[in-house]
């Protein structure tokens, strides 16, 4: 009997062993084929994370932005002929080269030196700032508004002579009014430069007249107008056609005009500077703006300037096209709302979200970004989350373009407890 047992026990051991391999290898093949299916699903237009991230409490994780989207715009090729030795278009927002010619070369540049002389003095005071006129500033070679020795006049107005008419002697009481002599204004100009990562830039005076070690290349003075633009009050200026400002010891005003001409001939022009001296020839900087859009456009020694830079703005934007990412009232969408007076509250945009985008993209990504559920009391019209928007790089990366704000659609009130009867009369036997 003892052995017959024995016997039994080995056979039932047996067979749980032969169970358990046969589950555990039916389990494996679940698993294989989930992970399969897991690797062969394309990329959705919707991003998921499984858990929020341990600093937010969100469903949705945004992904990594790449800096740029590189070259992405410039499919069509450029194939204006352009008058200019140097001479460069830039994306006005992330400086990514949209065209260029010797755009890295050395070059004199003129009295666009006068973009980097009014930022640094809009970083340096302020534009109710009054300027006493020396005797160095008066009788200055070039381009002048004629200053006298003594006057008095705002920072602003010196700015607006400086950018409308070129006024060199304008360039130079700036200079000394900011750092007491030129020299040491044009140590601070090429600090600001090295500051901005520029390498082939190095200024003399704050005016641009001709010097050996005066220069620039046609990249670099774009990207100090881009720096330049950043400032409301230097936009202001440099979009001014015309104004006026106070001739002191005389009767009237100093009418002055902006002598670039693409303000009133090319559509969406908003700035910057002309420039000119017998060595450098022809100098220009232009930008331009168009549904969001904003380019920057720079030739050096071009006979042809104003032709060049209206063929390379209408490349730049030939090159983009406006893209609706989000119309007003586009999410309307329920979220839980935990100890409330109701059970949900709908998330909504009111915002739109238009960019120009470029023709040759990749695919758009729409990233919803919300909590997992939300805790009374909700009121109307508090931002709960957001839309982001990304391109989707060849490299796999994913480029933030832009993002719409989410909020409450209505509010949602904390839901007050009352105490049943019995719990009253716990209370008052305690």
């Amino acid at each position: 009997m003892l052995s017959v047992s024995i016997s039994k026990h080995k056979k039932q051991a047996s067979r749980k062993r032969i169970i358990m391999t046969l589950t555990l290898l039916a389990l494996s093949a679940v698993i294989l084929c989930g992970v399969t299916v897991l690797l062969s699903c394309p990329v959705s237009d919707t991003a998921f994370s499984p858990e929020p991230s341990p600093h937010t409490d969100k469903q949705e994780t945004a992904a990594k932005a790449s800096p740029s989207y590189a070259s992405c715009a410039k499919s069509t090729p450029f194939t204006a002929r352009i008058s200019a030795r140097n001479a460069v278009l830039i994306h006005a927002d992330t400086g990514e080269i949209l065209f260029g010619q010797n755009e890295h070369a050395r070059a004199p540049m003129a009295s666009t030196t006068k973009i980097m002389t009014a930022l640094v003095a809009l970083e340096a005071l302020p534009v109710e700032t009054e300027v006493k006129i020396t005797a160095e500033s008066v009788g200055i070679e070039g381009s002048s508004i004629y200053l006298t020795e003594g006057e008095v006049l705002t920072l602003e107005a010196l700015l607006y002579a400086l950018m409308l008419e070129s006024a060199n002697d304008a360039a130079t009481a700036i200079a000394i009014a900011v750092s007491g002599d030129v020299q040491t204004f044009a140590e601070r100009m090429n600090q600001k430069a090295a500051a901005l990562g520029l390498k082939d830039t190095h200024f003399v005076n704050p005016h641009g007249l001709d010097d050996p070690e005066h220069y620039t290349t046609a990249y670099e003075l774009a990207i100090i107008t881009k720096e330049a633009l950043k400032h409301p009050v230097f936009q202001r200026i440099v979009a001014t056609q015309r104004t006026t400002i106070p001739h002191q010891g005389a009767s009237g005003v100093r009418l002055l005009l902006n002598h670039n001409k693409l303000l009133r001939s090319y559509d969406g022009a908003v700035g910057v500077k002309t420039g000119f001296t017998k060595k450098t020839g022809r100098c220009l900087v232009s930008a331009a703006k168009r549904d969001g859009l904003s380019l920057i456009a720079v030739t050096l020694h071009a006979p042809d300037d104003w032709r060049d830079h209206t063929a390379m703005l209408d490349y730049g934007f030939s090159l983009y096209e406006p893209v609706v990412l989000a119309t007003p009232g586009q999410f309307d969408t329920p979220l839980d709302v935990v100890g409330g007076t109701c059970e949900y509250v709908m998330i909504q945009n009111p915002d739109s979200l238009v960019l120009s985008l470029p023709k040759s993209r990749g695919e758009i990504i729409e990233i919803m970004e919300l909590p997992r559920f939300l805790y009374a009391p909700v009121s109307v019209g508090e931002t709960i989350g957001r839309c982001a928007y990304y391109e989707l790089l060849p490299t796999g990366d994913m480029h933030f373009l832009g993002e719409v704000p989410l909020y409450a659609g209505h509010s949602a009130e904390a839901l007050v407890y009352k105490k049943n009867i019995l719990e009253k009369l716990l209370d008052l036997i305690r």
